[in-house]
């Protein structure tokens, strides 16, 4: 049962809400707390709502109000919260590609974890709001079988629910393979399996991959491939086996090995809030001791902490 943080308000009254967001933009300083109140404790499609319902009375757009009025990361999370989710993932991925620098673990992240229906939409989102096509971005600005794989991904031609007992060895053989041979060929072969099998016929290729070979196949591609073709594989493999899970590690690295890398903090949060955060926050804390709501208030401060944890929605003893 995988379960978000952020629902739908009760009683929800757009038009009130767009007046409340009104005085607090307009007011001499920005009112960040009235801000925080309302956007963390609304559901996107309300979000929607309130700033069709802001335009209607001001004649303005929210978003771009909320650009003019705010800055920093703050200014990012409330930005980010207003953006439909195929929007919001296909804002990501183009400044991921197109920036100063790829971001290839924000590719990584969002394109090994969607389903093919989120793909499709988000590719719809990406040519709507950029007039550019996604699939022709990610070749243009990433190389070698990290591309290969993405473009594959960047299909959204997952095999759903079906699963054949029959070919999982098979699979896993060809799996085994490649690790051991690791030829342009191989690879292929071995992405074209992790892109395309569905879910649960990928659950019982890793458990033959493990009779087989002995050995984890997290564990095996580790050994056998590196750079971020690699950590693309394993990421596929851990969504495969247990999304809030993949999550949970990429917010402990995010917090933890960046020093606080905002960005994907700022992604994973909103973009699974309706989704599995609640989930996420769990194995955060099974595995590794300290609460998400813990590290988040230890690095992050000011209103830029307070929509974060509002966002993440801790209990008393989370702190």
């Amino acid at each position: 049962q995988t379960q978000g943080t952020i629902f739908p308000a009760p009683n929800f009254n757009p038009i009130m809400d767009a007046q409340m967001l009104g005085g607090a933009l307009q007011g001499i300083s920005c009112e960040k707390d009235v801000l925080i109140d309302i956007l963390t404790q609304r559901c996107n499609s309300q979000r929607l709502m309130i700033a069709q319902a802001y335009t209607d009375m001001y004649g303005r757009d929210l978003i771009t109000d909320l650009k003019e009025n705010l800055s920093h990361h703050f200014k990012e999370v409330m930005v980010g919260l207003m953006y439909p989710p195929a929007s919001y993932d296909a804002h990501e991925l183009w400044h991921a590609l197109k920036g100063a620098d790829t971001e290839e673990k924000c590719l990584i992240d969002i394109l090994a974890s969607r389903s093919n229906m989120e793909i499709f939409q988000m590719k719809e989102a990406y040519l709507m709001q950029y007039n550019s096509d996604l699939p022709q971005d990610i070749d243009s600005e990433t190389s070698g079988h990290f591309r290969d794989t993405l473009l594959n991904l960047a299909q959204g031609t997952r095999m759903e629910g079906y699963a054949d007992p029959s070919t999982a060895a098979q699979d896993a053989m060809i799996l085994w393979e490649a690790c051991q041979q690791k030829t342009g060929e191989h690879k292929n072969m071995l992405q074209m399996i992790l892109c395309n099998k569905s879910y649960q016929q990928l659950w019982m290729v890793f458990q033959e991959f493990q009779n087989i070979s002995g050995q984890d196949i997290v564990d095996a591609i580790n050994e056998c491939y590196d750079g971020y073709f690699q950590e693309l594989l394993v990421a596929i493999v851990l969504c495969v086996r247990d999304k809030p899970s993949y999550f949970a590690y990429r917010l402990y690295s995010a917090i933890h090995d960046f020093g606080f890398h905002n960005k994907t903090v700022i992604r994973i949060l909103i973009a699974r809030s309706e989704i599995d955060l609640m989930n996420i926050r769990q194995r955060y804390k099974e595995r590794y001791g300290k609460s998400l709501f813990h590290d988040i208030k230890h690095f992050a401060s000011g209103h830029y902490e307070s929509a974060l944890l509002a966002i993440c929605a801790g209990d008393a003893e989370d702190y």
